[in-house]
């Protein structure tokens, strides 16, 4: 049986007096691809930043161990520099910050990641030609003025370059076509090859999982987790939809 890399257990978090999350339980074992769907406001965004430290929301009760460790009260950059990564559904502009930079930082932090500026360089150029992303971008300010497909290419440039042992992808395809949700399910292809890392992917395209050969699916419906199963699941909710679990979990607050 696989090592557990992450062990959620009974997760209540949210924000001041509201809580979104309720008494969540989740595994994912090294190497593994699980998904995580449910109906629009389920809180499947709320779990993958709460997993990663995002300090807008508060842990009530419940741990999060990665890797063996206790990192419930750890910050982000802790949980980065443990080989965490979190994709946003909507990245951020930072005007002021060279995309270059940022990337070189990142990957500076990182002892097993540091090498020579010309090596970096020539890391980063092959990747972005590997994503299609025009390497101009590469010296821009981080996110300003980018598309929503150039932003999600530089987000699996990112995951490429960083190698992270957790990937947790929030709707990465969000507002993406054809095109660039190809090059985008490509990057994802890549990173399971080359780091044999484990992904938590939050979706509502099954597009996005055609090349993914997906090991868990779970359901959350208001915070639950009410559901999960194989791989299978993701075809029952895509012809069926999530009134089935919604109305299982009735008026249950």
């Amino acid at each position: 049986m696989a090592e557990t890399l992450l062990r959620v257990a009974g997760l209540s978090a949210g924000v001041a007096d509201k809580t979104i999350l309720h008494n969540v339980d989740l595994e994912i074992a090294r190497g593994e691809a699980h998904v995580l769907m449910g109906p629009n406001g389920a809180g499947k965004s709320t779990l993958g930043h709460v997993i990663m430290g995002d300090p807008a929301f508060e842990v009530m009760e419940g741990s999060i161990l990665f890797d063996g460790a206790d990192i419930t009260e750890k910050s982000p950059t802790d949980r980065s520099l443990a080989g965490m990564f979190l994709s946003y559904q909507a990245p951020v502009e930072v005007p002021g910050l060279p995309l270059y930079t940022f990337l070189r930082t990142i990957c500076q932090m990182r002892p097993e990641l540091k090498t020579t500026a010309r090596k970096f360089r020539e890391e980063v150029g092959a990747l972005a030609d590997e994503l299609d992303l025009d390497q101009g971008l590469i010296m821009r300010e981080l996110n300003v003025g980018f598309s929503g497909g150039e932003k999600k290419k530089i987000e699996m440039l990112q995951l490429l370059l960083l190698k992270p042992q957790l990937a947790i992808l929030d709707e990465t395809d969000s507002g993406l076509d054809v095109d660039a949700l190809s090059i985008v399910s490509k990057g994802i292809e890549a990173y399971r090859q080359r780091c044999d890392g484990s992904l938590l992917v939050i979706t509502h395209n099954t597009r996005i999982l055609e090349r993914l050969e997906v090991d868990r699916t779970h359901i959350m419906v208001r915070g639950r987790l009410v559901a999960d199963g194989p791989a299978s699941l993701i075809g029952e909710i895509d012809a069926h939809g999530f009134e089935h679990y919604e109305c299982e979990l009735g008026d249950e607050a």
